[in-house]
């Protein structure tokens, strides 16, 4: 059968659950479900002219292609192209065909420069290669046994600081709409990146299914959060999104206190195991996984392609 690539269809469960359940084979360390799938495409706005593609063979959807402009970040004309194809449906064409359909689409809408996530694996390496992609950063994937490995001690907070759940801040988030933008725009990174529309916000992050705000940690001084622990849940696997502090209370070891307090949590909650990634060149926080336990388990390249 000819391998032919088109729009997701989001009325159309069996598209919505092919599309989560390629990125999830092609990558298990990343969390996705057909419901945080529809949030995206609901909630995503206009001007990162959002267009999700699949790859179908035969009725069956074997790969995908998450395409977007950067639209948080202060720098015009950047836009993203992940593309993971059904680890047992490779070499039929589907990724040539995604890319070029995605850079279309990007480029039309204004884009010069293409970002892309790669598996640091030779095959997909050159395949980035050969499209024009060259490589620039890398970021690990690190797992943790939460089931069989031994987690730090839980710690008593220090004078002044209060641990609590981000459900606590259900009436006002507002504070941690606040928290995030600061520590989102000091992660290392290829594109710079700024949360300015609190509401945009909400409705993207705050609100996202795989969310679980019981099992998120924050770190409170002063009735301010200062530091937290996101936590994503897809119902079997547990995920750390984001772990962060303020700038103003860097070096107080807050964030190893709320990212520990999380897993915790997540271990009584009965999740057996755990995911969360790091920029290859983030040490204080690749040292904080590495006193709690993960270990890499994957690592990816970032990618670049100038167009024009």
């Amino acid at each position: 059968m000819t391998v032919i690539v088109r729009d997701l269809r989001p009325e159309v469960r069996a598209d919505i659950e092919g599309f989560a359940r390629v990125r999830r084979l092609a990558t298990p360390f990343l969390l996705m479900t057909p419901e945080s799938l529809t949030h995206d495409l609901t909630h995503m706005r206009p001007e990162a002219r959002y267009r999700p593609l699949v790859a179908v063979d035969d009725g069956e959807v074997i790969g995908t292609a998450q395409v977007h402009l950067a639209h948080d970040s202060p720098e015009p004309g950047q836009g993203n192209v992940n593309v993971y194809v059904h680890p047992e449906r490779t070499h039929r064409g589907a990724g040539s065909l995604l890319v070029r359909a995605a850079e279309e689409h990007l480029a039309a809408h204004g884009a010069t420069r293409l970002f892309t996530w790669v598996l640091d694996e030779p095959g997909n390496r050159a395949f980035a290669e050969r499209h024009g992609y060259r490589a620039s950063r890398s970021a690990h994937f690190l797992r943790l046994d939460l089931a069989n490995g031994t987690l730090p001690p839980l710690r008593t907070p220090p004078p002044g600081v209060e641990l609590c759940t981000a459900a606590d801040f259900a009436d006002d988030p507002r504070p941690m709409f606040e928290l995030d933008a600061e520590t989102t725009s000091d992660e290392p990174s290829d594109i710079d990146t700024e949360f300015t529309d609190y509401e945009a916000w909400i409705e993207e992050t705050w609100k996202r299914p795989l969310q679980n705000l019981e099992l998120t940690t924050v770190a409170v001084v002063d009735g301010r959060p200062a530091a937290f622990s996101v936590a994503y849940t897809d119902g079997t696997s547990y995920a750390t999104a984001m772990t962060g502090t303020a700038r103003a209370f860097r070096g107080r070891g807050l964030a190893k206190l709320a990212k520990n307090d999380s897993l915790h949590r997540a271990r009584a909650a009965g999740y057996t195991e755990a995911f969360t990634g790091n920029d290859a060149d983030n040490g204080p926080m690749l040292a904080i996984n590495k006193w709690l336990g993960y270990e890499v388990c994957a690592t990816e390249v970032r990618y670049v392609r100038e167009l024009g």
